[in-house]
């Protein structure tokens, strides 16, 4: 018990919304021991992310909200692994629009908890970026998975359909501003941060606007 540790495998490919397509990294996280795995949006390479898990059982597949560079090989991954995918549901018409009449394999609510290698992530729902986005806190390590909601300089875009500034911005100040300052944010794209790292600067992004 409590061997838990974190790895982060950096995926590249695009994401696209609203018909736009960008080219993108981002970062697939991976909670466990030598045994058995929870992975956090295996994105555009699911070979790549079934090797960095190999041997291990995955318990499960969590998705940080619905967006296509997230979502559009996690179903390829969890099959090839053998293990559930599971999406908040007001994101559901986003893994619909990549899966169409096809549902992921459960939901996540608010406060859920997910047990892995004597550890556990607690959902927290932060919408904003997208309806359904979700975080996960690892309290044991210290650390927030945050997807897209908050990276190291501010909040996750909110200039996209289904997306909303100030309800992000509630998100980021009731949820995630709230852990202990030495908390990692562990995040969708780019470097990790802490919670104390960007407090500071709440009140500037409300005056940007982004």
């Amino acid at each position: 018990m409590g061997s838990a540790r974190i790895e982060r495998l950096v995926t590249s490919g695009t994401f696209s919304l609203d018909g736009g397509t960008w080219e993108v990294d981002n970062n697939v996280w991976i909670v466990g021991d030598d045994a058995e795995a929870i992975v956090i949006d295996p994105a555009h390479d699911a070979g790549a992310v079934a090797d960095a898990v190999s041997g291990r059982t995955v318990v499960a597949v969590l998705l940080t909200h619905g967006h296509d560079d997230h979502i559009r090989h996690a179903r390829e991954f969890a099959d090839m692994v053998g293990a559930p995918v599971l999406l908040h549901p007001a994101d559901l018409m986003l893994w619909q629009a990549v899966y169409p009449g096809a549902a992921p394999d459960a939901e996540i609510a608010d406060g859920e908890p997910f047990s892995v290698a004597g550890t556990e992530l607690v959902a927290l729902h932060t919408p904003g970026h997208s309806p359904g986005s979700v975080c996960f806190r690892l309290q044991a390590l210290g650390t927030v998975f945050t997807g897209d909601t908050l990276f190291a300089g501010g909040p996750g875009a909110t200039g996209r359909s289904y997306s909303d500034f100030g309800t992000i911005i509630e998100s980021i100040r009731s949820r995630l501003l709230t852990l202990p300052a030495e908390t990692v944010v562990n995040t969708g794209h780019g470097d990790s941060t802490t919670i104390g790292a960007e407090a500071p600067h709440l009140q500037e992004w409300i005056d940007r606007g982004h």
